[in-house]
């Protein structure tokens, strides 16, 4: 009976505009920063590396080079903060968690893309 309440609760924080991710998935989203009281928008792309929990909790890895410097971060779909996702390319994988992408640069990071 709790866990049915539980889930009555985070039914209407859950964000019903989220395209299907996948790991493998090269994404670009917009994160609304707040730096005293000014807000921009940020954008960061990346292929998704990792997905994990559910409903309210759920979770992306995206990871991205800057200049020569991998850049992970974890990104809760259903946070407020973030404006929109896009999926700019999808990537072939076969495996849901790609953490050996974090040991490969340059061409041998690439992924196939699925037609």
């Amino acid at each position: 009976m709790k866990l049915n309440l539980v889930q009555e609760v985070t039914k209407s924080q859950l964000r019903n505009d989220l395209p299907d991710i996948r790991p493998g998935y090269t994404v670009r989203i917009d994160v609304l920063i707040t730096e005293g009281e000014k807000t921009r928008i940020q954008a960061f792309e990346g292929v998704v590396i990792g997905r994990s929990g559910r409903g309210v909790a759920e979770t992306i890895i995206v990871r991205k080079m800057s200049s020569q410097i991998g850049v992970e971060r974890t990104f809760p779909l259903h946070s407020p903060i973030i404006q929109s996702i896009t999926v700019v390319r999808r990537g072939k994988v076969r495996r849901s968690k790609l953490f050996y992408l974090r040991g490969r640069s340059g061409k041998a990071s690439r992924l196939v893309e699925i037609r």
